[in-house]
């Protein structure tokens, strides 16, 4: 058993939940994160929801986790422009196409929507793309805006099967202007950093448990961090060989690590 791990991140759908319903430990962990006082964020590549959003899905499966403890991709989006654009004393500009979750991050962080010049395009995940958002996205980069987009992923879970997601419309305006963007969600380790900046906690000492080999694991390897696959989502076991790296353990699901957290002990403050 890996032992003395002070800070927690983990991954949200095919870690916690599934489908609206909670996971089988997926309660007792985050309870045992609490009770034991010890740092932890959850972690997103969706972009749609605010934390409340997220806080309140989670309460209705079972899970009581606050909003403070929620690291979504389009608050991880909105932190990375606002240390890119600290220099300019009017704040940044942005065209955004996405949902609540992305518009009010990027709000709450000091942005203003545009169409005319902006500093970026930011692409988030929407159920609603239209044709003339894709066609001002477009232009608008070919001008000389920098093109962002939150998570990779190019497709989304849903009741009736895989969804386009974030990845596949980024494709379609990369071919169309010649530009790729900056990705910022998973499997960018920028994410995990940000979440332990928030936390004040250190890779050296945490943790990220997730249910992807290329995000969740990737992203927490490439941060330095102790990795945990959880076989509860996407990953499979006899899938882990036909990936270059490896996680430091595989468990069958997050009520494995309750015992890791009950054997934690938090940091000891440097004051």
């Amino acid at each position: 058993m890996t032992h003395n791990i002070a800070a927690w991140l983990t991954d949200m759908d095919g870690v916690l939940v599934h489908e609206e319903q909670a996971l089988p430990g997926a309660a007792e962990f985050i309870t045992a994160l609490r009770d034991r006082g010890l740092p932890f964020q959850v972690l997103t590549n969706n972009s749609i929801f605010t934390p409340r959003d997220l806080s309140a899905r989670l309460a209705r499966a079972g899970i009581d986790l606050p909003e403070h403890a929620i690291w979504t991709s389009a608050l991880a989006t909105a932190t990375f422009l606002a240390d890119q654009t600290a220099d300019q004393a009017s704040g940044g500009t942005v065209y955004a196409i996405g949902e609540t979750g992305l518009t009010t991050a990027l709000y709450e962080a000091g942005f203003t929507q545009t169409t005319s010049d902006p500093d970026f395009v930011v692409l988030g995940e929407t159920r609603r793309f239209s044709f003339e958002q894709i066609t001002t996205a477009v232009r608008l980069i070919l001008g000389g805006s920098r093109f962002i987009a939150t998570n990779p992923d190019v497709t989304g879970p849903s009741a009736e099967g895989p969804i386009p997601a974030t990845g596949a419309v980024a494709a379609l305006i990369s071919a169309a202007t010649g530009h790729q963007p900056y990705f910022v969600g998973k499997p960018n380790p920028v994410m995990i950093r940000a979440a332990l900046n928030r936390i004040d906690s250190h890779s050296e000492s945490a943790a990220m448990i997730g249910d992807r080999m290329d995000t969740d694991v990737l992203a927490g390897m490439e941060a330095g961090l102790r990795t945990f696959l959880v076989l509860t989502g996407s990953t499979k076991r006899e899938q882990i060989a036909a990936h270059p790296y490896r996680p430091t353990e595989v468990h069958e699901g997050i009520g494995d690590l309750v015992p890791y957290v009950l054997a934690s002990e938090p940091a000891l403050s440097a004051d």
